[in-house]
């Protein structure tokens, strides 16, 4: 590369920004790749190369950064308030409007989390699957539409006529509620 070796490119990068990187080069030492990871890449590759083994590459970091953003950890040691249901998010116990109280499964609060962060937002299923899991859905997937039945269950007074977490035909899911910390 003219001017800037793919070395201090890759550390320039990962210095300012948080984004996946994989270097492909024609330099296929250990050493060389182990350079290259130790900068900030996230995979290295040497040419030549197949083109079925990039693509598996770059699904793999994608799918690990993804991985690493799900972590529930933006509400970490907080008390949530939303539609009358109280989440005590590192317990991951709900108590419903009724009183009744829920504990959650680890799916469920990352499902959950995703709903509350971006509240009165449309969330294809599409996106909700990739963002809670890290996979693209297939043609006949009934994943998140069984997560969202099973958290209904959970925090909805009445899950006939669910009020906190909305279907939107034709377009995913949506928390139809404000969220407000409580503490």
């Amino acid at each position: 590369m003219p001017g800037e070796d793919g070395l201090s490119i890759c550390k320039r990068l990962t210095s300012s920004q948080d984004q996946p990187i994989l270097m492909l080069s024609a330099l296929d030492s250990s050493e060389d790749a182990i350079a290259g990871l130790e900068f900030g890449a996230d995979d290295y590759l040497s040419k030549p190369f197949n083109p079925k083994e990039l693509v598996a590459r770059i699904q793999s970091v994608l799918r690990r950064r993804t991985r690493v953003d799900l972590e529930p950890v933006s509400y970490a040691g907080q008390v949530l308030q939303f539609g009358g249901v109280v989440l005590e998010y590192d317990a991951r116990l709900i108590t419903r409007t009724d009183g009744q109280k829920e504990i959650l499964t680890s799916a469920e609060v990352v499902l959950l989390t995703i709903l509350l962060e971006r509240a009165r937002s449309v969330i294809s299923r599409e996106d909700l699957l990739k963002l809670s899991t890290g996979r693209e859905a297939g043609p006949l997937d009934r994943t998140i539409d069984n997560q969202i039945s099973r958290l209904r269950k959970k925090i909805e007074p009445d899950v006939l006529r669910p009020r906190i977490i909305a279907t939107v035909r034709n377009g995913g899911y949506s928390l139809s509620c404000d969220v407000t910390i409580v503490k």
